[in-house]
């Protein structure tokens, strides 16, 4: 259970041991030419607005998808490798198999826009949560949509208010600042596709962080989809948890297969 709570709740378990930086500096790099946008409509503000724009209207957007996806887990006392194979229906279900051991299902999971049930196939048991369940073990505001964004790895809280940015060669850096999340991203300049995303807490004393790093972009479809990724979070502990998406596929026909056996005990 701790396994998929992880999966799908990446986005909250956001969490640094250490003071969050302003982001100002975060964003200077060593030859980088760094400004700090100011509320006025200047010249530098409109580019930046646009780049933002573009950026967002990069996002991908999709009726179906499907993938299989490795999984990397590490912490301070354990490392698992297993299997997940992950089907979403735009704005209506988020479907996922987790396989174990001996390619055993371990867990299938259905999310919807107010719902979450999880059978535990091991233990015979199902579970019946509002999607709150997932908001309450984050500690984070978002939406099914936000869950959405993060699996099929579009930027998550990249809000409008932008407060620097950076050109730095082949890549543009930009942050913004949220009710939630200072946001540091990087794309590439050429295509503008995601490479690194760094969250930190607003409130300063949660000093959350993830570092997310997105690579190894394929053609799925229309879209370029970043098939490997690696996120980095620590607070009290670290942990590190690497995605590699195989079989990608958009806009096909699925189906989402979720029966409940009679015999399954309902647990709260």
């Amino acid at each position: 259970m701790r396994i998929f709570i992880i999966l799908v709740g990446l986005l909250g378990v956001l969490a640094s041991c250490r003071s969050t930086r302003k982001i100002t500096t975060v964003v200077a790099k060593k030859d980088s030419a760094v400004v700090v946008i100011n509320p006025a409509d200047s010249d530098s503000a409109k580019s930046v607005r646009a780049t933002l724009a573009r950026i967002n209207a990069k996002k991908i957007s999709f009726t179906t998808f499907s993938s299989k996806v490795k999984v990397g887990y590490s912490d301070d006392n354990r490392k698992l490798d297993f299997n997940a194979f992950i089907r979403m229906k735009k704005d209506s279900a988020i479907w996922v198999s987790i396989i174990a051991a001996l390619n055993i299902e371990a867990f299938r999971v259905m999310i919807t826009p107010d719902s979450v049930v999880i059978l535990d196939k091991l233990n015979r048991t199902v579970q019946h949560k509002p999607l709150s369940y997932l908001q309450g073990i984050t500690q984070v505001p978002f939406n099914y949509q936000t869950l959405e964004d993060l699996i099929i790895g579009n930027p998550v809280y990249l809000d409008n208010t932008i407060v620097a940015y950076a050109d730095q060669g082949e890549k543009l850096s930009l942050s913004t600042v949220g009710e939630a999340f200072k946001h540091y991203l990087t794309v590439g300049k050429a295509d503008l596709n995601l490479l690194f995303s760094k969250l930190d807490d607003v409130d300063q004393s949660r000093s959350r962080t993830a570092n997310l790093a997105y690579s190894e972009y394929v053609s799925a479809g229309n879209w370029m989809f970043a098939a490997l990724r690696n996120i980095t979070l620590s607070e009290k502990t670290k942990l590190e948890i690497n995605l590699d998406f195989k079989q990608v596929e958009f806009e096909k026909p699925m189906t989402f297969p979720f029966s409940i056996p009679k015999n399954y005990r309902v647990i709260n």
